[in-house]
């Protein structure tokens, strides 16, 4: 086998170990419609850029569903167009040209086509006049997606939402009126200064605010989403605000009890933030090593991890749309705008990856969030120590959602629950360096040591689903030590 088989190999296999298809990933048995593979080539390169990978890829032979290689007769090269062969004619199509090739190998006996895209460069790429996305793993017209083209546009122009601007053309006295720079100060734990031109000074290395022409001062995003007063000054940012609901039952038909829509910055305003929700929530008793106690319903590291991950991780382009929090009688879940750019099964492993990072740099400064990319994996520990269903992800319409479950038996938990709360147990122990088994996913669950049958059968069912595998390190069927299926 070459060196160049052997990579295409390699991509193909990387791609198939994604529990999701990716949205730079599509995967095809045998469709070879030459107008529909250059539609794919516009909205796979303009989603690798949005995405910010190097390549996005096409695979035929790989099923969609599965992943399970199946083979295709698909051959590029016999494809003719008139007289042209298939390259060539989508590459006459393409505007502006991006780079794509055509490799053919072959997988467990069975013919594979991997199709490999560049991202696109500095304007979206058109086919035949039209330029394509990726939305929800679907095909989609980049112009019936406004808020996506935006953002689209915006990484072209190599200009982040941070460093844009918020109000223009301000003296240094309404600087000041429109940002609390005092809890600027504060957050630092920097003194404040007595000078206003050492303050402002302060704020313009931050780059909260930036110099005018006219030598007054332009808020930036980055000032007014940290430190605004009051958002609703800003009216770009005013459907930023965070808002939070609580329901008198399990869904959103019961009548509201509670709902506040915040006004704040996001800096200035977290911890008001944070006591205003765990104010809201419900209590749990849970057994400790010795004795019972009572504490909130959902952990509060948790609580300000998540918070705190869907603000900085929000798609600020998408416009009429904001982060949102709705507290259930039964869950908690925490919504904001942007689908995550890592696959959502590898939330606890994955190294981070910053949508904004000036407001995530900033806020990690602050001690709000971490850039490690552990505070997923401090989210599933906690709901571990309390004894709580495990997390779940959803991502739809472009919007990312996670939900904490409130406290219940492992008798009344859904097929689901478990196989969540198995695998993300084995990611756990995986970025810990340790093992899952039978063990501690009974501890982890507070199943007696007398129903280890019933948790022998709950692997054995997660190992079917493909979530995890048996490590090749066990020496007997009573001490298995299991993996997540990244690992």
């Amino acid at each position: 086998m070459s060196f160049q088989t052997n990579m295409i190999n390699s991509i193909i296999e990387e791609a198939r170990k994604y529990l999701y298809e990716q949205p730079w990933i599509e995967f095809k048995r045998n469709n070879a419609d030459p107008q529909e593979i250059g539609e794919y080539i516009s909205a796979l390169s303009n989603t690798a850029a949005l995405f910010n990978q190097e390549h996005a890829f096409m695979i035929w032979g790989i099923d969609d569903f599965t992943h399970e290689i199946v083979g295709t007769s698909f051959i590029p090269q016999e494809t003719k167009i008139g007289n042209q062969g298939l390259d060539l004619w989508i590459s006459t199509q393409l505007a502006p040209q991006v780079q794509f090739y055509f490799h053919t190998t072959e997988i467990e006996g069975k013919d594979i086509v991997l199709l490999e895209i560049s991202r696109a460069g500095n304007t979206p790429v058109k086919f035949r006049d039209v330029d394509y996305i990726r939305i929800d793993s679907n095909k989609k017209k980049l112009k019936d997606y406004p808020d996506t083209e935006r953002e689209l546009w915006a990484i072209f122009s190599k200009k982040p939402f941070e460093s844009m601007i918020a109000m223009e053309n301000v003296s240094g006295d309404f600087v000041l009126r429109e940002l609390d720079f005092s809890s600027y100060f504060e957050l630092l734990s920097a003194d404040l200064p007595s000078d206003k031109a050492k303050i402002l000074e302060a704020l313009l290395n931050d780059r909260l605010i930036v110099k005018a022409e006219t030598g007054n001062y332009n808020i930036t995003n980055l000032g007014a989403i940290l430190f605004a007063k009051r958002l609703n000054d800003f009216p770009s940012l005013e459907r930023k605000a965070v808002r939070v609901i609580k329901y008198e039952g399990k869904d959103r038909i019961s009548a509201a009890s509670k709902e506040q829509v915040g006004g704040k910055g996001y800096a200035c305003g977290f911890e008001g933030l944070i006591s205003f929700i765990t104010n809201l929530l419900p209590n749990n008793e849970i057994m400790g090593k010795a004795l019972r106690k009572v504490v909130p319903m959902y952990p509060e590291i948790a609580v300000r991890e998540l918070i705190a991950n869907a603000l900085i991780h929000q798609n600020f382009f998408m416009v009429g749309t904001g982060p949102i929090i709705e507290i259930f009688t039964d869950r908690m879940e925490i919504t904001n705008p942007g689908a995550p750019l890592i696959d959502k099964a590898r939330f606890v492993d994955h190294p981070p990856i910053s949508r904004n990072e000036q407001l995530a740099a900033f806020m990690r400064r602050i001690g709000v969030c971490e850039e490690r990319g552990s505070g997923y994996d401090k989210v599933v520990f906690e709901t571990e120590v309390y004894q709580l269903p495990a997390p779940e992800v959803e991502i739809y319409n472009d919007h990312t959602k996670v939900v904490l479950y409130a406290h219940k038996e492992y008798s009344k938990m859904s097929r689901d629950d478990r196989l969540r709360a198995c695998y993300l147990h084995a990611c756990l122990k995986r970025v810990n360096r340790e093992y899952m088994t039978n063990s501690t996913l009974r501890e982890r669950l507070n199943i007696d040591k007398k129903n280890s049958s019933m948790v022998s059968r709950l692997l054995a069912e997660t190992c079917n689903a493909g979530l995890i595998y048996v490590s090749p390190d066990s020496v007997s069927d009573k001490s298995r030590k299991y993996l997540p299926f990244w690992a």
